[in-house]
């Protein structure tokens, strides 16, 4: 059985019997019935909370005349999304600032728990950097079939002369699925790499020298998290945008 950090154990203690029913309902057995629960789920639950409790600290402290520190963060983190989007995409941009604010923001708070005692970055496991990728390349496409019909969206992929749409059509799927492993792997790659890096500097001199492997991860966690959203916009933008 691998080893469980104590927050692991915890939900494993008292909720293993529900994580087990659920993954029997959709016909997926179990590694380890007494704990089915890994690190790296803990870790998104863990992640997922904060996230809730951060928004209804907001939700609960909001004023207009005195606005306190919660709401000045959150008004500022939704101004920058709104201003990146708002210069990527252009116009509509607003629908889709929730959608980049909840990746920003959901990213972010995973790879920055790597740097808690007894936490990991759920991001450095493949599967959740998955679990991102598909919603977001379901979620622009979905849009831009909504926003230009099926026909007109899928002209994007037929290129700009019709003689070679047979060869451009097969490329740009290729192109487009592959987005899916690009976003991926980049996420994947870095927090796992950042990872291994403190780890490994920490054993070797567990006093000073980690503290800047610290600070380049926790670089690495924003610039991973802002990479994501950024691309997540240009998609956005080139699904719903009109040729002219």
């Amino acid at each position: 059985m691998p080893v469980q950090f104590p927050l692991t154990a915890l939900l494993n203690r008292y909720f293993a019997g529900v994580a087990n029913a659920v993954l029997h309902a959709v016909h997926v057995a179990p590694k380890y019935p007494s704990a089915p629960i890994d690190n790296s789920f803990a870790m998104e639950l863990l992640v997922f909370f904060v996230l809730v409790l951060f928004f209804l600290l907001v939700r609960a402290n909001l004023s207009v005349e005195k606005p306190g520190s919660i709401q000045m963060s959150a008004e500022w983190i939704h101004e920058f999304v709104e201003g990146q989007a708002e210069s990527i995409i252009g116009h509509g941009y607003e629908r889709f600032v929730p959608y980049c604010t909840c990746i920003l923001l959901f990213i972010l708070f995973s790879n920055l728990l790597g740097l808690v005692p007894n936490f990991m970055s759920p991001t450095a496991k493949p599967w959740v950097p998955l679990g991102i990728a598909v919603p977001t390349f379901l979620y622009y496409n979905y849009y831009g079939v909504r926003e230009q019909g099926i026909i007109g969206y899928a002209k994007h992929f037929a290129g700009p002369i019709w003689w070679i749409a047979p060869l451009m059509v097969p490329i740009e799927i290729i192109s487009h699925v592959a987005r899916v492993l690009s976003l991926t792997v980049r996420l994947y790659a870095n927090m796992f790499a950042g990872d291994m890096v403190v780890l490994v500097f920490f054993s070797l001199v567990p006093i000073g020298v980690p503290v800047v492997f610290n600070g380049l991860h926790l670089f690495v966690s924003l610039i991973q998290a802002y990479v994501f959203m950024l691309l997540t916009m240009i998609y956005l933008a080139q699904a719903t945008a009109h040729d002219h």
